[in-house]
Order: structure tokens, then C-alpha cells, then sequence
């Protein structure tokens, strides 16, 4: 076992415990956090490609209470009642075909159903990041055809502020609106279409494209496999050089123009175990 000592030498060691955990990252962490994202695009893909032939349906049929919840996120829905624009806000640091903007949050009381926040679209920042003058929401009772979207989460260490009269909030979180405006809301937000009362900026569907991410796992997957491969290799390499450098005598013949093991430095070593040298 002598010729084996050579493994618990502390490099070895190290390189041991560096390729084990980062295999270990690659199949608990790195690959299904990728294949996750893969999944969770491939969904909303096909939410939304199902939602462009599907007709709307009424508010009401997903959400008929306050606390009601769906799946059905980008499903076209109509919605009758009126704009509560006294717990309006804006959310701020969201970027729409490539440029910044606010999109702008005005609850809405559905007749015989929830309070629902409605994103009404978007502006545009005027100098660097001041609000502009915003339309206000019709009066009165309206009917609008939206999209459903699902709440996001509440973003971390940023929080909500009130400035010019105006409150602004990172994220379009609905329990956080809700908290901030004292107007209960359901927990799913409405995005509207085209050419709705009360509309701004529409913003654009999401493009369908999965992305690199099923591919970003596999490779992650491939990662794990060959770093163990790798380090094998290496021990092997170095078994086979010390193994000829145990059976090397000394005054033996050498190749022409080579030294013999016992004459090479560190680093001639090194290229010789795990290349070839010239």
C-alpha cells in the first residue's frame, strides 16, 4: 500500500474534497436549479401560447372570492367595476422592450367578485428617474379584458418609499400593495390588454423561447461526471510515473537528448506524468 501513500498527502487531499464537492454542487444545485428554470419556462410558454386561442372567460369563473387562487396564470379574462385609483402605485426598476420604466398598479372592485389589482401598462421615466404626469383611470363602472398574472415575490432589502406624493415599490407583490394601501387584494394581479379603460404602455407577452437552461443543465450533469473521470486520471498518472521511477537504476540507458527521472525538477516531472515532454 506504500505506493498508494502519496493519495493522503494534504494536496491530494484538497483535490479530493474540491472535485467531490463540486460534483456534488453539479448534481444536487447547479443542474436542477438550470432544469428547474427550464421547466417553469416551458409552462409559462405554454400558458401563454394556450391563452392567445383561448376566449376570455369572466373574472368570476376563477376568482370568485377574495381569498380565491388559480393556476391559470396569462389566461384572458373580462372584469367589470370600477378603479380605486386612492391606492394606486407604481412599480419602479422595470425595463420594457429594453428601456426603463414604471408600471403602473390601480385596484380595481369587480362587481360581485374581489378587489384585484390591475397593472394598467407602463410610462417612461422623464429626467433620468422622476415620474411623469400620469393619466388618471376612468370614472365609473368599466369592463376590461386582462391577463392574469401570478404575484411577485417581495424584493429582498429593497423597500417600499413614498416620494413627490407618489408611492413607488420594487416588486408586484400583491400582500405588500395591499399592506401599503390598506385595500385588500386577491392574490393574483390582472394585466390588461390593448385598448382597455384605464390602459397605459402595453406590455408586450414574453417572447417563446425556452432558453439555454435545459441545455445549461445537461451540461452542469456533464460537469459532474467528468471531474471524477478527471481526477482519476491524474491518480493513475501518477501511480504509472512512480512506478517507473521505482524501476529506473541508477546509470540506467535514457532515451537520447532526456534526463534521467532522478535529474528532472518539479516541473519536468509534472509534464511528464500528464504530458508528454519534447
Amino acid at each position: 500500500m506504500r505506493r498508494f501513500g502519496f493519495l493522503v498527502r494534504p494536496q491530494w487531499l484538497a483535490l479530493f474534497v474540491v472535485v467531490i464537492a463540486f460534483a456534488y454542487l453539479c448534481f444536487t444545485v447547479l443542474a436542477p436549479w438550470q432544469l428547474g428554470k427550464n421547466t417553469k419556462t416551458s409552462r409559462e410558454n405554454s400558458q401563454i401560447a394556450n391563452s392567445l386561442q383561448a376566449e376570455p372567460v369572466p373574472l368570476t369563473d376563477i376568482l370568485p372570492h377574495q381569498d380565491s387562487t388559480s393556476d391559470d396564470q396569462w389566461r384572458r379574462v373580462t372584469a367589470t367595476g370600477h378603479y380605486l385609483p386612492e391606492g394606486q402605485v407604481l412599480a419602479r426598476l422595470r425595463v420594457i422592450e429594453g428601456e426603463p420604466a414604471f408600471e403602473v398598479l390601480t385596484p380595481f372592485a369587480v362587481d360581485n367578485g374581489p378587489t384585484i389589482l390591475v397593472d394598467r401598462g407602463y410610462v417612461r421615466p422623464v429626467e433620468g428617474s422622476g415620474v411623469p404626469a400620469i393619466d388618471q383611470p376612468p370614472t365609473g363602472t368599466v369592463s376590461l379584458t386582462a391577463r392574469l398574472r401570478d404575484s411577485e415575490a417581495v424584493a429582498t432589502g429593497k423597500e417600499p418609499f413614498r416620494t413627490d406624493g407618489v408611492q413607488q415599490v420594487y416588486s408586484i407583490s400583491t400582500s405588500q400593495i395591499s399592506e401599503i394601501t390598506g385595500i385588500p387584494l386577491a392574490g393574483s394581479y390582472l394585466q390588461l390588454v390593448e385598448n382597455q379603460p384605464g390602459g397605459l404602455g402595453v406590455i408586450p407577452l414574453p417572447h417563446l423561447d425556452a432558453g439555454p437552461f435545459l441545455s445549461y443543465g445537461i451540461q452542469w450533469i456533464a460537469f459532474g461526471i467528468v471531474a471524477p473521470i478527471g481526477l482519476g486520471y491524474f491518480v493513475y498518472a501518477e501511480i504509472q510515473q512512480r512506478r517507473r521511477e521505482r524501476g529506473a537504476q541508477p546509470g540506467a540507458a535514457t532515451e537520447p537528448g532526456t534526463k534521467p527521472a532522478a535529474e528532472l525538477t518539479p516541473e519536468e516531472k509534472l509534464a511528464d506524468r500528464y504530458g508528454k515532454r519534447r
